[in-house]
């Protein structure tokens, strides 16, 4: 079984709290005014966020970036 990357983690948590506030990725991208393509990738895992965009993630999500990461184990 291959192991999963940090992004890729990252990118579970970010999608396990979009869904459970019922937004779909098109949505909530435009509501943290960021291009769905950019924002899916995140979610894939596709891409290494950087604090600043992990910091407007979680703003739009409501939650503190620590929130957000609880419970990731890399």
């Amino acid at each position: 079984m291959k192991k999963q990357t940090l992004a890729q983690l990252v990118g579970q948590a970010i999608r396990r709290h979009r869904t459970d506030m019922g937004l779909s990725q098109d949505l909530f991208a435009d509501r943290i005014q960021m291009h769905r393509a950019y924002y899916s990738a995140i979610e894939r895992g596709e891409k290494n966020v950087t604090l600043p965009t992990l910091f407007r993630v979680a703003t739009g999500l409501g939650v503190s970036m620590s929130e957000l990461l609880r419970g990731i184990n890399g």
